[in-house]
């Protein structure tokens, strides 16, 4: 199982996380930019990513979307999620973070950051934990405590989902609900 490879430094890590933010265009969705004809943008997301996010809820990590752009089709998923903070439109994304930090009365240790460019950088130096998706830019995947083997918008969040509920002692237990 890859939940056995993942160093015990990132499951140490994991195990403080409250608190999840991703980055989307190139971590939930796999980058690409979809425009129809009448200038709508589309995106893509993929349900195993979707329902990594719902269970790292389930399990008392919240979740928090962050992005530089702004998207209704972002807006739409994260409300069929049920996120309550998603942050669109963010030119600091550092900022942004910390302010969610206090918010939250969350310490930085409690938070994992997901990216994939240089963008996510800030808040990936905040972060307790920063993830690089695999098909993040080198210079982001250098950077970051641990980089997933699937790729963004193709089941990445829910690897990173999988690998926190694992160093929180949840696998099991969540496991055995769905049986």
């Amino acid at each position: 199982m890859y939940l056995a490879d993942i160093p015990a430094d990132v499951l140490a890590r994991a195990a403080k996380i409250r608190l999840v933010v991703f980055d989307v265009d190139g971590t939930l969705t796999d980058g690409r930019l979809w425009y129809a004809e009448d200038g709508h943008e589309t995106k893509v997301f993929h349900v195993h990513d979707g329902l990594g996010l719902k269970l790292l809820m389930a399990n008392s990590v919240q979740v928090a979307i962050m992005s530089a752009r702004i998207s209704h089709p972002v807006a739409l998923r994260a409300e069929e999620l049920d996120i309550a903070h998603v942050y669109q439109g963010q030119g600091d994304k550092r900022a942004c973070l910390e302010q969610l930090l206090e918010a939250l009365s969350l310490t930085p240790e409690q938070v994992a950051f997901v990216g994939d460019d240089l963008p996510d950088l800030p808040p990936m130096r905040v972060a307790g934990l920063s993830v690089a998706v695999a098909n993040a830019h080198p210079w982001v995947a250098e950077k970051a405590h641990w980089r997933t083997r699937l790729s963004g918008g193709l089941g990445a969040a829910r690897e990173i989902a999988d690998m926190i509920l694992h160093a929180q002692g949840k696998t099991e237990a969540e496991r055995g609900r769905w049986q």
